[in-house]
């Protein structure tokens, strides 16, 4: 495998792929079979790469997608994903996905987030913490964590209450309701919404604007509504990850994970 040192590639891994062209660094969670559930190799992978781009003066935009037909399903919590043992540890993947957003955050340079279907669990944090949120009609977003007993994490507490208000963010949160395309755009989830066909030439024209804006002008700017906007992020993480910690050890994580690989109901007992 190339080195991340190499002046010339950008590795990335089978899971998550990596180019860079044309001043464009594509990254591609590629789990499609999974709708592209998350692994903590995955995400570090993201947040190495991120790091490098930061002081790569090829990159000047960052296209964060995924390979088939979702974003992202979330962290990682079938059967796949525990037999290959590439989730690791939940607690691994908690902390590289709140990386993996501090990275996106982060980067002195824009990321566009391509939703052409599902994003759900911390899949929503890392696409609300790119700058532009690009989705297809066929997009929804989905906070499922109290399904299996858990809280909303990677930051998604504060990203999504900074994009859509306290109260959504609470209906989202509470009840994990699926959101679909049309109200995200309406809430203000999203930056832009296309029909599915449309949605790549949309995602190409958006990212050949910033490819040849003034990036110091770009970063400066992505620095500031982010200072404006976010300003809660890293204490929000913090909050989320105490109490996440905690629920990962609970009775009704157990149970949540049991009824979701069962496709059955949770019954849970507030322990």
């Amino acid at each position: 495998m190339t080195s991340l040192d190499s002046p010339d590639t950008y590795p990335g891994i089978p899971d998550l792929t990596v180019s860079l062209d044309g001043g464009v660094l594509a990254v591609t969670f590629n789990r499609p079979d999974s709708l592209n559930s998350l692994t903590s190799p995955m995400l570090d992978t993201l947040a190495d790469t991120l790091t490098r781009a930061a002081t790569d003066p090829r990159v000047r935009v960052v296209r964060l997608g995924g390979a088939g037909r979702g974003f992202s399903s979330g962290a990682g919590i079938g059967k796949d994903d525990q037999i290959t043992g590439a989730a690791m540890t939940p607690e691994d993947v908690l902390h590289a996905a709140n990386r993996a957003v501090r990275s996106i955050v982060q980067l002195p340079k824009p990321v566009v987030a391509v939703v052409q279907g599902p994003a759900a669990g911390v899949g929503v944090s890392l696409a609300l913490a790119s700058d532009l949120v690009i989705a297809s009609e066929r997009a929804f977003f989905l906070l499922a964590f109290t399904r299996i007993g858990l809280m909303p994490d990677g930051g998604a507490s504060a990203l999504v209450a900074a994009a859509v208000g306290r109260i959504r963010a609470m209906r989202m949160a509470l009840l994990a309701e699926r959101i679909s395309a049309a109200e995200a755009l309406e809430f203000g989830l999203v930056s832009a919404v296309h029909p599915a066909g449309e949605l790549d030439a949309a995602v190409a024209k958006a990212i050949d604007t910033l490819v040849s804006g003034p990036a110091v002008a770009l970063r400066k700017t992505k620095e500031a509504i982010n200072a404006a906007t976010l300003t809660e992020l890293e204490s929000t993480i913090g909050v989320e990850s105490q109490g996440q910690l905690a629920l990962l050890d609970s009775h009704d994580f157990a149970e949540g994970t049991r009824a979701f690989r069962e496709r059955r109901s949770p019954q849970f007992t507030d322990t």
